[in-house]
């Protein structure tokens, strides 16, 4: 019985001196564990954004700090602290915010809640308890019932409370609400003295453009995350009041523009303990020269002013200009409107946005679809004409142009050449006042051709929503034939760029872009955005090289004489469409005018340049005189100078 005893003592004697152990040195774990449960870990309201450089490393987009007011709900802080604490902010702010009555009359709920419950009759208490009146009907029982002269009682005092206490329980209560920005140093210092709890003084960084709205619009805005997009963000490891860009350059890199913010530990006084020290954004290195951009909207504002000057311009109001290299890097996107007055707006995303009927440009594309099928006895002469398919008017070049070859119809814009390859594409010889039967067939073999250059698809350039234009969806003999001199479906100026640029490396078609590199704070490159072969359109150098001097007698000999100084060697093609303009807003097409177009690049044998030129609605058929403003070639000819000669 005694041995019994004693191993009963030893085994308590054991767990005794186990859950001792377990006291004394497993303890500090436990400690860890519930301060890790129990601590409250936040991140800096905002953290600087990396910069947009140009080419030559000119700022042109940066970031200001501006100081903040923030406040984070700590852990079970009741609805009255909160509101000592925002009637406090409301002696140190200076807010000018007002609520809507029903808003207040919610605050006023929150500040006087026994005065709320006796709005409330017994009978409607009871029927809250059998289920037949919820919590919510109550509630909006009692804003009902809120006068006007309870109400009235409210000071400038309680309603600047009442704003700031709705800023503080707006939204998830985990995030940072910004009770105010741009606070002046007087109420700076004063909120820093009052150690509210759970209220910081804050930087929050915004951005700056130091060349004004020169480019803006491209690089795009910083904003909230959108609600549709708020699921992917979460993933990535964002918190839902972040900030993060929602447009063009801006959203297109975000994952290196955005910086990490700073990590602090919330003490039990409410201060902050730094814990981890953010980093700044990446820097967004472009293939832009900031001082072209400028050169050329300075050029293009000058000569915008000069065609309003000039007959049948009523409905002008504005022209698009893009340069880059024949491998696909932009070095100015310049789009400008006027607005009387001396006053520009700059619509640089109108080049990625909006499309245009292009007009005869495109024939360059329409040709080597011939060439590729067939469709062209090199060389061979013809005598230009009209043509006449049944039940469609006539329809001729601009002009009676003589004997031409597939070089001189490009060299003089030959409509009818154009015309007669659509017709043999469709499987027709062409006779006057001939029927056709005609299917998707041709089209979609004009349009995959055109697809080939950039014509019609995206052009792979760094943004995001390029537009590709729109197709035509009717099928007809005639349309057929606008078709394949550019005045059927609609293209971007972006696209036009790309298009020449695949003319001259003989189909082959690279994507354009506007970022160069990445590159963080010690100027280490992190990424290159490389060139991309997107596709090539498969047709014998020989055939190119009868494109090219076509071109090169466009600009030096033919339709395009004067829009590039020939001492430059230039290569490229005009175009001219017809297009319904809406005169008074009403989403209708009701004015046929007229759109300029220009694509070129320059010298012939090794290029430095490409460039586009775009004027919509320069001329019109309503006027009292059916004069022409030649604005696209003045503008060709000083912006290819310019260019030219100085880059």
């Amino acid at each position: 019985m005694k041995k019994f005893y004693l191993a009963l003592t030893l085994s308590f004697a054991t767990v005794a001196l186990f859950n001792l152990y377990k006291i004394i040195f497993t303890n500090h774990d436990y400690q860890q564990k519930y301060e890790e449960k129990t601590t409250t870990i936040v991140k800096s309201l905002s953290t600087p954004r990396g910069r947009i450089l140009d080419c030559k490393g000119r700022v042109l987009v940066d970031n200001v700090g501006i100081k903040g007011v923030v406040y984070r709900k700590m852990n079970n802080i009741k609805k009255e602290e909160e509101l000592d604490i925002a009637y406090e902010l409301a002696k140190y702010l200076e807010i000018k915010q007002t609520l809507s009555e029903n808003e207040l009359k919610k605050f006023w709920l929150n500040k006087y809640p026994e005065e709320g419950e006796a709005l409330i009759t017994l009978e409607e208490k009871e029927l809250l308890e059998k289920r037949k009146l919820t919590t919510n009907d109550l509630y909006l029982l009692k804003l009902d019932r809120i006068t006007e002269l309870q109400l009235s009682a409210f000071t400038e005092l309680d309603k600047k409370a009442a704003y700031i206490y709705q800023l503080m329980n707006n939204g998830y209560s985990s995030e940072a609400k910004i009770i105010k920005l741009e606070v002046s140093e007087e109420e700076y210092a004063r909120v820093l003295e009052a150690s509210l709890p759970g209220v910081t003084n804050e930087m929050y960084f915004k951005r700056t453009y130091p060349y004004g709205n020169s480019l803006k619009s491209l690089f795009g805005s910083i904003g909230s995350i959108p609600e549709e997009e708020k699921q992917t963000y979460l993933d990535l490891g964002y918190a839902l009041n972040d900030t993060v860009g929602i447009s063009y350059l801006e959203k297109q890199y975000e994952e290196y523009l955005k910086g990490e913010k700073d990590i602090y530990k919330v003490n039990k006084d409410g201060t902050l303990e730094l814990i981890k020290e953010g980093k700044k954004g990446n820097d967004l290195v472009l293939s832009i020269d900031i001082d072209m951009q400028l050169g050329i909207e300075a050029i293009l504002k000058e000569e915008i002013k000069k065609g309003k000057e000039l007959l049948n311009t009523e409905y002008y109001n504005g022209s698009y200009v893009v340069i880059g290299d024949l491998e696909g890097k932009l070095k100015a996107m310049v789009g400008l409107k006027y607005l009387g007055n001396d006053t520009y707006k700059n619509v640089e995303t109108d080049l990625v946005n909006a499309s245009f009927t292009m007009g005869s440009v495109v024939k360059g594309a329409s040709m080597a679809m011939a060439y590729q099928n067939n469709l062209i006895e090199v060389g061979k002469k013809i005598k230009d004409s009209c043509v006449k398919l049944y039940l469609v008017p006539e329809k001729c070049s601009y002009k009676n142009l003589g004997i031409i070859d597939d070089i001189t119809a490009l060299k003089t814009s030959s409509n009818y050449y154009q015309f007669l390859l659509a017709i043999k594409l469709a499987g027709y010889q062409y006779t006057r006042n001939m029927k056709m039967n005609i299917t998707e067939e041709p089209f979609n073999i004009y349009r995959e051709a055109f697809a080939s250059f950039g014509l019609g698809v995206n052009t792979g350039i760094d943004l995001p929503n390029e537009s590709t234009g729109i197709k035509g969806k009717k099928i007809a003999p005639d349309l057929l034939l606008n078709f394949s001199i550019g005045q059927y479906d609609t293209y971007t100026p972006l696209s036009l760029l790309q298009y020449i640029n695949t003319i001259y490396n003989n189909g082959v078609r690279y994507n354009l872009r506007l970022a160069s590199h990445i590159e963080d704070e010690n100027k280490k490159t992190l990424k290159i955005v490389e060139k991309q072969k997107l596709s090539e359109f498969k047709l014998n150098e020989d055939y190119f090289n009868r494109i090219k001097e076509g071109f090169y007698q466009v600009v030096n000999l033919g339709t395009g004489s004067g829009y590039v100084d020939r001492k430059y060697n230039a290569v490229g093609k005009t175009g001219t469409s017809e297009s319904l303009f809406d005169s008074n807003g009403d989403g209708i097409g009701d004015v046929e005018t007229i759109t300029n177009s220009f694509a070129m690049y320059a010298p012939r044998d090794n290029p430095k340049y490409s460039m586009v030129v775009l004027s919509p609605n320069v001329s019109h058929y309503n006027g009292k005189t059916d004069f022409f403003a030649y604005i696209n070639r003045y503008i060709s000819k000083a912006i290819s100078d310019y260019v030219l000669e100085n880059y």
